[in-house]
């Protein structure tokens, strides 16, 4: 579109100027310091509390602060079993928080469906990609707290678009 000899573009939801720095400050900001939602569905919630006490200790990757409102969240764990009567209630809250946001599926209940989803079944959504974005998938029945730590180190990689900075490096 030209109007009055400028160029318009159309809009598409990403900023029109990218400023390099400042960007990557914030996403490395925002990747440091994650705050999930205290959301449980079935099992796998017991091992992601078990991932925030002492032993395991989310709190050294920036993580540790379970909020109890979707709208202080940027972080969904999709812990567990996902009904077809609380699929709803997931889409609700992803649509409360606020962005940018991220979801990671833990536990094989919540990747595809795990041992209740059979042909002709009724009740349960096979995945929970079929109803939210999914980042990460950390597998698993139920996945170990080192899954789940993992998982969370891998979403801060796909945040801040490089490897991470506990990694060694070949010079």
């Amino acid at each position: 579109m030209v109007q009055g000899g400028f160029h318009l573009e159309k809009k598409t939801g990403a900023p029109l100027i990218h400023i390099g720095l400042v960007e990557e400050a914030l996403n490395l900001a925002r990747a440091n310091s994650l705050w999930p939602m205290t959301f449980g569905l079935a099992c796998c919630a017991i091992e992601m509390m078990a991932t925030g006490m002492a032993r395991f200790d989310l709190d050294r990757f920036g993580a540790g602060v379970f909020r109890p409102s979707p709208r202080q969240c940027d972080l969904m764990i999709i812990a567990g079993t996902i009904s077809k009567k609380m699929a709803p209630a997931v889409v609700r809250l992803w649509e409360q928080m606020p962005a940018p946001k991220w979801s990671i599926a833990m536990g094989n209940c919540a990747i595809s469906g795990g041992p209740f989803y059979y042909p002709d079944q009724y009740a349960i959504v096979p995945g929970a990609d079929l109803i939210i974005p999914v980042d990460v998938y950390v597998p698993g029945c139920p996945p170990r707290p080192e899954g789940l730590l993992e998982g969370i180190l891998v979403l801060e990689e796909l945040i801040t678009q490089r490897g991470r900075l506990r990694k060694f490096r070949d010079a």
